[in-house]
């Protein structure tokens, strides 16, 4: 699987390769944000399960928990977005954490871009 998955959540997920999963935020959750000033990232290390908070970004609006959207540990954690919220925004390096899958099959329950897309239409 090559392609994007996202949650209702607004969380996206891209494999990366064998079980190791990259997460990060969808373009509509960045907007629903705004402005962001601060990021905390998840620990690499740390085993999170499918739908655990494991991150927070903060926006001059609000503040919104991260949730992983299958369950593993972290391998790894995108720290120059500590010091370049805008980051996130970037299609390729916009990303929050790497996750070594450990239940790869919750993939299953993850939406498409199509499937996705339709159900942006159901939250505006």
């Amino acid at each position: 699987m090559s392609e994007r998955r996202y949650t209702k959540d607004h969380e996206w997920l891209l494999i990366e390769g064998g079980d190791v999963a990259v997460i990060g935020i969808t373009d509509y959750a960045q907007h629903a944000l705004g402005d962001l000033v601060y990021i905390e990232l998840p620990k690499v290390g740390v085993t999170y399960t499918k739908g655990a908070s494991c991150a927070v970004v903060e926006s001059v609006k609000t503040a919104a928990e991260v949730y992983t959207p299958v369950t593993g540990d972290v391998v790894a954690v995108n720290s120059a977005l500590e010091s370049d919220y805008d980051l996130l925004k970037s299609e390729t390096d916009g990303w929050i954490a790497k996750i070594h899958m450990t239940k790869a099959d919750e993939i299953a329950g993850l939406m498409d871009k199509p499937a996705y897309d339709a159900y942006l239409k159901t939250v505006d």
